[in-house]
């Protein structure tokens, strides 16, 4: 499984540490070091089944910089796959990849629902 992260990002910290204590193994993927490539972003969107939306860091000063509020919409998917991994900034973050599920964000819920099954 990997986990998919920025080291110093609050959010990912909590997610790392609910991992940790939940004694689940993963393998540790820094977001900006080993960015995501358009073929993995793929293949997870295909198989989280959520809006390519939400891949999207949208409250990351990169997203509003580039004013992909308003553009968005006008991007076909590929190029919205293209854009989130020109730069890890843009992509939500953690994200939690395995086999068959992907986790996008980190809600205590969700992951405590994805590993009681």
């Amino acid at each position: 499984m990997q986990f998919i992260h920025l080291p110093q990002c609050s959010t990912c910290k909590r997610a790392e540490k609910w991992l940790l204590e939940n004694n689940i193994g993963f393998e540790s993927r820094h977001i900006l070091e080993d960015t995501p490539r358009p073929e993995e972003l793929k293949e997870w969107y295909l198989v989280s089944g959520v809006p390519i939306k939400r891949f999207f860091n949208t409250s990351g000063n990169k997203y509003k910089e580039l004013g992909l509020k308003d553009k968005l919409n006008t991007l076909s998917l590929d190029q919205q796959i293209e854009l989130l991994a020109s730069d890890g900034m843009l992509i939500k973050r953690p994200i939690l990849v395995e086999k068959d599920q992907i986790l996008i964000g980190f809600k205590v819920d969700q992951w405590q629902a994805n590993f009681d099954k």
